[in-house]
């Protein structure tokens, strides 16, 4: 073989670990999910399955923040580069779930819907659009010709919004 051909060889075998080096460790972020919900793969409260391998994120330059569930999804962010994923959860009380639970919200009844962050608590009332047992999720308007609002129902008959903590 010759020199120039050896020396494109090499070259091309080099440029292969710099364009996988662009993209975010896929493994190393799946156990920083794992260790931020306290669960692993496919236990309660954990992640329902791997990350899907042919995502290609851009690599974060700091750590990635890992948001608590919140619809049956972990949020995972990037402040830095802007991007997020949302990674399924098995649900904490599944085996609980499997029995279906007696709807303690029915059709017509005025509801709170809650929108709770870091920092601030923002609610209003609503009227329930369908029946919902905690953890469901159902739709609940604010005004009549309003579009309608999709909320998850809590234990105390509350409507949390999604996206926040």
């Amino acid at each position: 073989m010759t020199l120039f051909r050896r020396l494109i060889l090499l070259s091309a075998l080099g440029a292969a670990p710099a364009a996988a080096q662009g993209f975010q460790d896929l493994d190393a972020l799946e156990v920083r999910v794992t260790s931020a919900l306290g669960a692993d793969i496919g236990q309660p409260g954990g992640p329902s399955g791997p990350i899907d391998r042919r995502l290609k994120l851009a690599a974060c330059p700091q750590p990635v923040s890992v948001e608590a569930p919140a619809l049956g999804a972990a949020t995972v962010r990037c402040e830095a580069l802007g991007w997020r994923i949302r990674i399924p959860v098995v649900a904490s009380g599944a085996t609980v779930r499997a029995a279906k639970a007696e709807p303690i919200i029915r059709k017509g009844d005025q509801v709170e819907v809650v929108a709770a962050g870091s920092a601030f608590t923002v609610s209003t009332l609503a009227v329930a659009e369908q029946d919902g047992a905690p953890g469901d999720r159902i739709r609940v308007r604010s005004e009549r010709k309003a579009g309608p609002i999709i909320g998850e129902v809590s234990i105390d008959g509350r409507i949390l919004l999604p996206g926040f903590k």
